[in-house]
């Protein structure tokens, strides 16, 4: 049964809205007189711009400041968000969505579908040079949204419109299961449509910029701090406890431990624990460190416009010749788990995938990786060369290190190592600008495409430019397949297919690792590692 058939059994589909938002504070518990919190984000975000964002430190201030049409619990469930019912028809492609009543931005103004319009249409606009212009056609299927992306049909032909000042319709070119899940990324947050109008590219300026989150922009100093307070023209303002939230960017983890041990932070950045000092954190301060599997992977990027990285069997034998094993217990040892496949075994309808690599020993990877080398003309007589690059950040450096050591002494591959700083690194990985990146994709959604997307053609993040067709429609049947098993079966061929032609280095799945005081709560066990303040509040102490 395809997807459209499965919908089609019911010609109107109309979904209320959960009761579960903001805090959920227990009866009898004793709460601070002082409801404020410090928190670590890793880096200095490189834009306030919802169409702009593509980093965790920026997603970490938009989760705060803005909020979509849906919205997710502290345990990553989907919810309601800004918008408060919905109806589907058309066989699950024609969905219409109603904003809250009492929705607004922090200035007071109301929060309008035309908003929603505006933001969107903005986001595949190509003058706006959004790193997720690709998200409303690939993601969600938006109607037309592909076509924009690849400059054949104008920002106006997306498929949303704003019918009244609070209802919202948005049409599907195919109807897909998840849809509501992409909803609540970053890249189809609203934005002010006037504001942003009226003042250009500076209207995330701290004097200029209006939410609609739970919280507004008070103060931005670059590189020291940005604090948000509330915003009591939250809709849901009433249930929010935390009264002001400063995010600190703190780009190396043992600086902000150390901070953190002073009583300067409450929590912080989300994967900012210092490996160097695991030890020492796990003898003393042992239920302070939260440790859970997060929806990411981490692996290195290689540029396959850049020669030889053009040939499957270099980029087969950096990817044998590296040993997880050592990696996730010996240099990370914080919940991190082995990579072969790209799309973690806990992403929700993804079956385990057993590839080639995983069934070898670590003798045979490494005896499998020399072969394939000298088969594209390397060896002792002739090393391959390469810039390594990396973000700034202790735990990359060593991370790197580790990496370039394995593939010196099996392959004796000369890896460069590079690092920059986040915003510039970015840039460099955008412009292509590189040779071999580390990356790491942390899933927008909790379903495999959202990972297996990456590496399709023309996408905005397959910054390595990986293309074969073949992928490409295993990946889009997937999507459009209704039934379970055969949509988990065809997602388990695209990561086949991935271990075969290995556009990029996976390394370990990422753990969700914070250091949390004991007085901060509310907080879940979200797979994609996130964390509303909205949803936490200060315990007396």
């Amino acid at each position: 049964m395809s997807a459209a058939q499965c919908f089609a059994a019911v010609t109107s589909l109309l979904i209320l809205p959960l009761t579960l938002q903001a805090a959920d504070v227990p009866l009898g518990a004793k709460l601070h007189a002082k409801q404020e919190i410090v928190r670590g984000n890793g880096a200095e975000p490189a834009t306030l711009d919802p169409a702009k964002m593509q980093g965790v430190p920026e997603s970490n201030l938009a989760l705060d400041l803005f909020e979509g049409l849906m919205s997710t619990d502290p345990e990553g469930e989907i919810v309601p968000g800004a918008a408060e019912k919905w109806e589907v028809r058309d066989g699950g492609k024609l969905w219409t969505f109603t904003l809250r009543r009492n929705a607004k931005w922090s200035d007071g103004s109301p929060l309008s579908a035309q908003d929603f319009e505006f933001a969107w249409k903005r986001l595949v606009d190509p003058k706006t040079a959004s790193p997720y212009s690709w998200f409303p056609g690939q993601a969600s299927h938006i109607a037309n949204g592909a076509e924009i992306a690849q400059g054949k049909k104008p920002p106006a032909a997306l498929g949303v419109k704003a019918l009244d000042d609070r209802t919202l319709q948005v049409r599907l070119d195919e109807p897909i299961g998840f849809f509501l899940k992409t909803l609540a990324h970053s890249s189809l947050l609203p934005v002010p449509k006037k504001i942003v109008e009226q003042y250009g590219d500076k209207w995330t300026d701290s004097d200029k910029l209006v939410s609609n989150g739970a919280y507004r922009l008070a103060t931005r100093v670059v590189n020291e701090r940005i604090v948000l307070v509330r915003n009591p023209n939250y809709w849901d303002n009433a249930k929010t406890v935390i009264d002001k939230v400063t995010f600190l960017p703190i780009v190396q983890p043992s600086a902000e431990y150390q901070r953190y041990r002073a009583g300067a932070i409450d929590m912080s950045a989300n994967g900012g624990v210092p490996i160097d000092q695991i030890k020492q954190i796990r003898a003393t301060i042992p239920d302070e460190l939260k440790l859970w599997p997060q929806l990411g992977t981490y692996y290195y990027e290689l540029n396959l416009r850049v020669k030889p990285f053009d040939d499957w069997r270099v980029r087969k034998a950096l990817a044998l010749a590296i040993d997880r094993k050592i990696i996730v217990e010996r240099v990370t040892n914080t919940g991190e788990t082995k990579a072969y496949t790209f799309t973690p075994p806990i992403t929700a309808g993804m079956k385990q995938v057993r590839t080639p690599a995983q069934e070898m020993t670590q003798p045979q990877r490494e005896e499998l990786a020399r072969k394939l080398l000298a088969e594209a003309g390397y060896g002792p007589d002739k090393p391959l060369k390469f810039p390594l690059l990396y973000n700034t950040q202790e735990s990359h450096k060593k991370l790197a290190l580790a990496m370039s050591a394995m593939w010196r002494l099996k392959l004796g591959v000369r890896a460069e190592l590079t690092n920059q700083e986040w915003k510039t690194y970015l840039d460099s990985r955008t412009r292509g600008d590189f040779t071999v990146a580390r990356a790491g994709w942390v899933a927008d959604y909790n379903e495999p495409s959202t990972m297996l997307d990456v590496f399709t053609t023309g996408n905005g993040q397959n910054h390595g430019q990986y293309s074969n067709p073949a992928f490409d429609e295993t990946v889009r049947k997937a999507k459009l397949t209704a039934n379970e098993s055969q949509r988990a079966k065809l997602y388990q061929d695209a990561e086949q297919i991935l271990a075969q032609d290995a556009p990029m280095v996976t390394v370990f799945f990422y753990s969700n690792k914070m250091l949390v005081k004991p007085w901060v709560r509310g907080y879940g066990r979200d797979p994609q590692g996130f964390v509303r303040t909205k949803e936490l509040y200060i315990l007396a102490h």
